[in-house]
């Protein structure tokens, strides 16, 4: 009986000859995240929708929109994650259009999708770049997000909540889709929790 061949290392074919279009796909599609990153960025700097999205005008959409209002709430904190608007911004929003209690739920569903639109949109054009990276440092760091995934990513929403950055270096990780989803949901329960209960403070504090 024949052994199975053992699995090609990335970038290579199965007869373990070097993939010389490689490199120069992951440069391009690096190339390419950045470029969207940065394009979305300044688009929505020059076309003035990061000044619109205030709490205030996000809390007016949902009310005007009655029943949609909900849904457009999620679409608009999803684009607006991929934009860099703050997501205090989208948090204090739901908890003045719905209150503490339900405001709170809405703030964080829209968080969690926000955060898995990121990824997705993140790993489908950059793909897992970081995932090869061979520093010392920042191996010790990806080693111990694969080994605790869930863990982890739970930790770091727990201390970073919704920042981007934190979504694109996850998204181009080695970390699977699905750990991913459930250690956001879970890390970010607590922070969106504390942010409807002290909601007063959270205002004064970063929409003054």
């Amino acid at each position: 009986m024949t052994p199975e061949a053992p699995d090609a290392p990335a970038g290579t074919t199965p007869d373990s000859t070097p993939d010389p279009g490689a490199a120069p796909r992951k440069l391009w599609r690096f190339a390419a995240l950045v470029g969207l990153i940065v394009g979305s960025i300044v688009l929505a700097k020059v076309t003035g929708v990061t000044e619109q999205l205030t709490p205030d005008r996000i809390r007016g959409f949902m009310e005007g929109a009655g029943v949609l209002g909900f849904l457009i709430f999620l679409g608009v904190f999803a684009v607006g994650e991929l934009v860099h608007v703050p997501g205090v911004f989208f948090v204090a929003a739901a908890i003045l259009a719905y209150g503490r209690g339900l405001g709170g739920v809405a703030a964080y569903a829209g968080a969690v999708l926000s955060v898995i639109v990121s990824f997705a949109v993140v790993r489908g054009v950059g793909g897992q770049v970081l995932a090869e990276v061979r520093r010392p440092w920042v191996r010790k760091i990806l080693d111990g997000l694969e080994r605790r995934p869930v863990r982890v990513v739970a930790l770091l929403r727990l201390i970073l909540w919704m920042a981007p950055p934190l979504n694109y270096a996850l998204a181009m990780s080695a970390v699977r889709f699905r750990d991913y989803v459930v250690g956001s949901a879970l890390g970010l329960i607590l922070p969106i929790a504390a942010a409807a209960l002290f909601f007063d403070w959270v205002v004064a504090t970063f929409l003054s």
